[in-house]
């Protein structure tokens, strides 16, 4: 069992920047690649970034690359996104989710979840 805390969230305007962290609870969070998904109301959850268990390599959604940035400490067992130039249909519950081996693009595919944390950009 891997448990997830997402944290950051809340209120921003356009055009400003936040920053997400997805703390674990185990030390052999290392051994995991993390993903964050974004999902609003009515909608499934939608793949936004991904990173291997070393953070040697990444993947984003066409929609966010070029302005988010997916990283990892894992002396601090932690996964980061920052969110830049942020636009009002990036507003969502955002949650980080874990699995073994590598990343994929696909929600099913992960083991392990965090309860989201709501971002909400303000026009």
């Amino acid at each position: 069992q891997v448990q997830l805390v997402e944290s950051g969230g809340g209120l921003a305007q356009a055009g400003v920047s936040l920053r997400l962290s997805c703390a674990a609870s185990r030390r052999t969070f290392f051994r995991y690649a993390v993903a964050w998904f974004c999902q609003a109301p009515g909608k499934g959850r939608e793949f936004v970034a991904a990173i291997s268990s070393s953070g040697g390599n990444t993947g984003y959604a066409g929609s966010v690359k070029g302005r988010f940035t997916i990283s990892r400490d894992n002396a601090k067992n932690r996964v980061y996104q920052e969110m830049n130039s942020l636009k009002p249909e990036d507003a969502a519950v955002y949650y980080c989710a874990a699995r073994l081996l590598r990343y994929t693009v696909a929600a099913g595919t992960y083991d392990y979840w965090g309860q989201g944390t709501q971002v909400t950009v303000s026009s």
